[in-house]
């Protein structure tokens, strides 16, 4: 699985952005300074600022002038820079799924993040579902074209490669007692041995049962995505199927401190494996 261009972009805007700090410009003397060095381009102080948060792909020829203008002269160094722009403008794994994902912002960054937290209330988190399970979900949010349904559920199985990889992503769920009692039970046995068959040491479950009552996470699903030379994201899951990406450190230290609050009051993962298997033996 290709690595995460969405990544790469983040990247490349923040060091772009340290850059121009570091010299002491304003976003209008950087694009004014351009503006010397390249007359017949269009640099404006809007320009640099679309650069550094995404909203606009940095171009080789004006990233050189940009480099040029933050003083990057060593030629390896500039080299790095423009491997990056290159990784930065290619398309993510997903984008033969762009009709039914979007932009996938968040399945790309998923690809290359090291350790993966989320708590799920509604349902199980999408790597740890079984095709049945995806299928039947899918379904139930109102997808009626079976081809459609099939594509959904194909992007949701293609996404849990990732946990197969030699340097497979940490990932711990914590899900809420709400997403078993939501699963139909013709289903339901399948999910569960997969639950306890995927589980290792760095995939673990824990399970936060109705008997906890009110608790930390009851504003909904997140997921937090961390990364090994970049910040951490956090994905809130909203209605309809979207989700706001959320990458301000105090936001992510906000959904930080819920989930270790989520966490504390689930059961532990033994219990919580224990748990799992008696609701196997009961339907069996």
């Amino acid at each position: 699985m290709a690595a995460s261009p969405t990544l790469r972009r983040r990247r490349l805007a923040r060091q772009l952005l340290r850059l121009r700090e570091d010299t002491g410009l304003t976003a209008k003397q950087a694009a004014a300074e351009a503006k010397k060095r390249a007359p017949d381009k269009s640099w404006f102080e809007a320009k640099i600022t679309r650069i550094e948060t995404r909203k606009q792909r940095v171009r080789d020829a004006d990233l050189q002038i940009l480099l040029d203008i933050y003083g990057v002269m060593d030629p390896d160094e500039r080299e790095a820079y423009r491997r990056l722009a290159r990784e930065a403008s290619k398309s993510g794994w997903w984008f033969g799924y762009r009709d039914i994902l979007g932009a996938g912002t968040y399945i790309d960054l998923e690809t290359e993040a090291s350790r993966i937290r989320t708590y799920q209330v509604q349902h199980l988190p999408g790597l740890l579902q079984t095709e049945g399970y995806a299928r039947t979900m899918i379904r139930a949010g109102g997808v009626t074209d079976e081809d459609e349904v099939e594509r959904r559920v194909e992007v949701r199985m293609v996404r849990q490669h990732i946990l197969s990889r030699a340097d497979a992503p940490r990932l711990w769920a914590i899900i809420d007692e709400t997403a078993f009692r939501k699963t139909p039970p013709e289903i339901a046995a399948e999910q569960l041995r997969h639950l306890l068959d995927v589980q290792r040491p760095t995939l673990r479950v824990q399970v936060l049962p109705d008997s906890v009552g009110p608790h930390a996470g009851m504003d909904g699903s997140f997921v937090i995505l961390d990364f090994p030379h970049d910040p951490s994201a956090v994905y809130a899951e909203q209605t309809g199927g979207s989700g706001l990406l959320m990458e301000d450190s105090e936001q992510i230290t906000l959904y930080e401190t819920v989930l270790d609050h989520v966490q504390a009051a689930a059961l532990s993962v033994e219990e919580s494996r224990a748990w799992i298997e008696r609701r196997l033996n009961q339907l069996d």
